[in-house]
């Protein structure tokens, strides 16, 4: 995999699907993460998973 230390990546629809499948493969990578969907409840779910590979994950 490559390496996204220090980079910021903004996902929109990242509460499920595809969305959500890229912001971990990004958070994996090293990127932090801001989050954008309509569901705040998965998207916090989605916030949680993200926040285990020790990158900043954060919902706007």
């Amino acid at each position: 995999m490559f390496n996204l230390k220090g980079k910021t990546a903004l996902i929109t629809g990242g509460s499920r699907g595809i969305g959500r499948n890229v912001a971990v493969c990004l958070a994996q990578a090293g990127a932090d993460i801001v989050l954008w969907g309509r569901d705040r409840k998965a998207l916090a779910e989605t916030v949680t998973e993200v926040e285990n590979y020790g990158v900043k994950a954060s919902v706007d």
